[in-house]
């Protein structure tokens, strides 16, 4: 990011190549990103996009474009799925996505990756040899009749600068980041705006960073706030003032899928609880994020 980049408050840390914004949609289509890996992309994806079908009661759908497919698995085993055939991948083939959405639960839908899916470049350079700008607007043709269905589109997307990133930055109106308090995700946080900057640049692309999640290993580590306040420093009030901090329900989740199990009494677990208090408060902020900006026409 460069110098004159910083010190922006969230309502500014907007990107378009002419300076305009856009208003309200029907459909808003995230993508969830940082290019360092392992600091709880997926994980905070994964539980948005269970927030915002059930606390929200929006029609949500996640689209995995990861071929490790773990938001897949995670949001499999929510649903109770054993076996998924429809994939991303048979999508980008045939050239239609509508046919591969799995529903999850009620308001939740996934369009599962597999790990296929790793021959996109090869994919996208069969069906657009020579055409740069329709390899990466690939993704953004196929969501068109997908935005008619639903409220809310979340893009997973491996930690690398590819043609994954570069379609799910495409076919965007946001990009959360996802920054764990860690200096090599602080970089990776910036890699992903200076990147985002360039795509926006190259191709006129409307994008815009609606906020950036803190997920603290160490709450009151001398390290873990060090980086939190460099990342404040840099980047104002685009980073949230909740901070996702280490549970271990979490990891539970990953392994089980997402619940809110209750008690003998019928009262909700307190530890499920907590973990989803924490996600709904995430996503309000998001939201107010977006009314401001959705303010101007």
């Amino acid at each position: 990011m460069t110098e004159t980049n910083k010190n922006l408050e969230y309502d500014q840390l907007y990107f378009g190549a002419d300076g305009t914004v856009s208003g309200a949609r029907d459909c808003t289509v995230y993508v969830v990103g940082n290019f360092k890996g392992g600091v709880g992309k997926t994980k905070t994806l994964t539980m948005l996009a269970y927030t915002s079908a059930v606390y929200k009661n929006r029609k949500t759908l996640v689209i995995d474009l990861d071929p490790q497919a773990n938001a897949s698995s995670i949001l499999a085993k929510t649903g109770g799925i054993k076996i998924i055939d429809k994939n991303i991948y048979k999508g980008f083939i045939e050239g239609d996505l509508t046919s591969q959405v799995t529903p999850i639960m009620e308001n939740l839908d996934l369009i599962s990756s597999v790990t296929q899916f790793k021959n996109l470049p090869k994919l996208l350079m069969s069906k657009f040899p020579n055409n740069d700008e329709a390899q990466i607007n690939y993704l953004n043709e196929l969501l068109k009749p997908l935005k008619e269905k639903y409220d809310a589109i979340y893009i997973d997307v491996p930690p690398t600068i590819s043609d994954f990133s570069d379609n799910a930055m495409m076919a965007a109106d946001y990009c959360i980041i996802v920054l764990q308090t860690q200096e090599l995700s602080l970089d990776g946080a910036q890699t992903y705006i200076d990147y985002m900057q360039y795509l926006i640049n190259t191709y006129n692309k409307q994008l815009q960073v609606l906020g950036i999640v803190p997920c603290m290993l160490r709450p009151g580590g001398r390290v873990d706030d060090k980086i939190l306040n460099d990342a404040k420093k840099s980047y104002g009030n685009n980073v949230l003032e909740t901070i996702v901090k280490y549970q271990e329900r979490l990891k539970v989740y990953d392994v089980e899928g997402i619940h809110l199990k209750k008690n003998i009494s019928k009262t909700p677990d307190q530890w499920d609880l907590k973990a989803h208090t924490v996600f709904k408060n995430v996503l309000t902020e998001l939201d107010q994020h977006q009314q401001e900006f959705e303010k101007v026409e």
